[in-house]
């Protein structure tokens, strides 16, 4: 399948379900580095940040018989954060992979994208502590992306990056809305960067 190797798709179906994928992403250690590297290149290094996270999780539902779907998370003062998108029985769910421990995987229980999208905004916030989700995309399926070989290449591939940044995004709440937000109170940092991967410290 698009030139994966029989051992990288052994190893792919060897998932079977969104949540075996999702098992794989979650014993990878968070990649730190700015880059963007294919479903190929995530499997052989074992290490993914949350965009290269969804995109390998895409790969490997297509592997599965899923079409291979995204969907952009965007927030203000804050990253975005990209999902790998599956649906059994009518209901949406999510993989992830994420430095925080409520913005991953997601059961599918959810009857529209904006109910989806909207489990996710109590546990995204930025380091000021403000809840910052505020838009999620349209369904963007990678199989347009088949002529550039974007589950094998060896080129990073930010021309999907680039493609979730034009994506049609819908609005989650309303200005009123936003003005009236508190912050995240100390417990629920605290749990929510359990296990979070820092850059090394500087030795000098």
């Amino acid at each position: 399948m698009n030139q994966f190797t029989p051992a990288e798709l052994r190893k792919l179906r060897s998932l079977k379900t969104p949540y075996g994928i999702q098992r794989l992403l979650d014993d990878m250690p968070y990649h730190l580095a700015d880059t963007a590297w294919s479903p190929r290149r995530v499997l052989r290094e074992n290490t993914s940040h949350c965009c290269e996270g969804a995109i390998f999780a895409a790969a490997a539902l297509r592997v599965n018989g899923f079409p291979p779907l995204l969907l952009d998370l965007e927030a203000d003062h804050d990253t975005d954060h990209v999902l790998a998108l599956y649906r059994v029985n009518g209901h949406w769910g999510t993989i992830a992979k994420s430095n925080y421990a409520g913005c991953r995987y997601r059961e599918p229980v959810y009857r529209t994208l904006r109910e989806l999208a909207m489990s996710y905004f109590n546990t995204y916030f930025n380091m000021r502590r403000e809840r910052t989700l505020r838009t999620f995309s349209r369904p963007v399926n990678l199989a347009r992306f088949d002529r550039a070989n974007w589950m094998t290449t060896e080129e990073p591939v930010w021309f999907i990056v680039n493609h979730l940044f034009d994506v049609k995004h819908y609005k989650l709440l309303r200005p009123d809305m936003i003005k009236r937000l508190h912050r995240i109170d100390e417990r629920l940092f605290q749990a929510e960067c359990l296990g979070k991967a820092m850059p090394p410290k500087n030795s000098q």
